[in-house]
């Protein structure tokens, strides 16, 4: 619990450093699956400082990226509260397995684009988030990152930009949740 309240704290300090962070919407009280569109490395920073800590919010990372050697998935369990998620075959497991933590009062994000935008389109959502949701019996939460693609581009060099988190109403499957995050965003109207 207490490494929630400092990772939340400690986002919250270098999102004001770098320009700010500013969130709106019906921020979760209660577990959820969170749904974001994902264009940055700074997303599930922006999510982290945006969501309550006593929900104890942990990530969906890509197994093939962030775990692929130690230091890094160090750096993603204590910077992030990631679990490894393929992003092929097994990658519905290992979101399922996040149903405990759910169980236990935790968020969980996910990016259900499976890889950062390169064009800040809001690509197509897979499936597995909702199904998560669902096997979980908690709401799937859509959520609109802007700004994080400005701050931290794919090429990696840090902009100061405001960022803004906005949260949407609970969505009753994938593809409402979909058409949330883009008007949320902006993007693909």
């Amino acid at each position: 619990m207490i490494a929630a309240y400092l990772r939340r704290a400690g986002w919250r300090a270098a999102f004001g450093l770098a320009g700010g962070l500013e969130v709106t919407g019906p921020v979760p009280a209660a577990p959820c699956v969170i749904v974001a569109n994902h264009s940055s490395h700074a997303d599930t920073a922006a999510l982290l400082a945006a969501l309550p800590a006593r929900r104890r919010p942990m990530a969906a990372a890509a197994a093939d990226y962030w775990f692929a050697g130690r230091l890094r998935a160090l750096v993603c369990r204590t910077a992030v509260a990631g679990f490894p998620v393929r992003r092929s075959r097994g990658g519905f497991d290992d979101l399922a397995a996040a149903a405990a933590q759910l169980a236990r009062g935790r968020c969980v994000i996910v990016f259900p684009e499976g890889t950062r935008s390169r064009d800040g389109m809001v690509g197509e959502f897979r499936t597995g988030a909702a199904r998560l949701a669902g096997l979980a019996g908690v709401p799937l939460v859509p959520a609109g990152l802007t700004g994080t693609r400005d701050l931290l581009p794919v090429d990696g060099r840090l902009r100061r930009t405001r960022v803004q988190v906005q949260f949407g109403d609970p969505a009753r499957d994938i593809g409402t949740a979909h058409r949330a995050v883009r008007e949320l965003t902006g993007a693909n109207p």
